[in-house]
């Protein structure tokens, strides 16, 4: 069912149109102030017949808007049906210095605090040390 120009939009319609507007500006389609009066007129719109007008001269959106990549995480317990040790360690390891601190009778006690970044360090190299493994094929 083809949707009526007179049929009222939300915010999540213009978000889409804008997001699409974006995209036919960074191919170069749009320039500055075409961009500018088009991003005001969808952001006032309220029906999709007006959302239309805007897009009336350009192609319809090859790709959707490229969103940056989020770095590589490692998988969540779930997944990995395990607990992740790192979430366990660290806390650990704030509180051991803390205690240390307090309990010890060592001159440079401050030193106790370095286990912190020291292990925050550690554990968070340990995720990251796997490489993606290239599988040879059989001949």
């Amino acid at each position: 069912m083809s949707e009526l120009p007179e049929i009222r939009i939300g915010t999540a319609d213009r978000e889409k149109a804008l997001d699409a507007l974006s995209l036919h500006f960074s191919e170069g389609r749009l320039t500055v102030p075409e961009f500018d009066e088009r991003s005001a007129t969808i952001a006032s719109a309220t029906t999709r017949g007006e959302l239309d007008t805007v897009f009336v001269d350009l192609p319809a959106a090859s790709t959707p808007p490229h969103t940056p990549a989020r770095p590589e995480q490692s998988p969540a317990p779930a997944e990995t049906g395990g607990i992740d040790w790192r979430a366990v360690v660290m806390p650990l390891v704030i509180f051991g210095s803390l205690a240390l601190f307090f309990l010890t009778d060592f001159d440079n006690k401050w030193l106790f605090f370095l286990l912190i970044p020291l292990a925050g360090a550690l554990l968070s190299a340990g995720g990251h040390s796997k490489s993606p493994k290239k599988k040879k094929k059989e001949r």
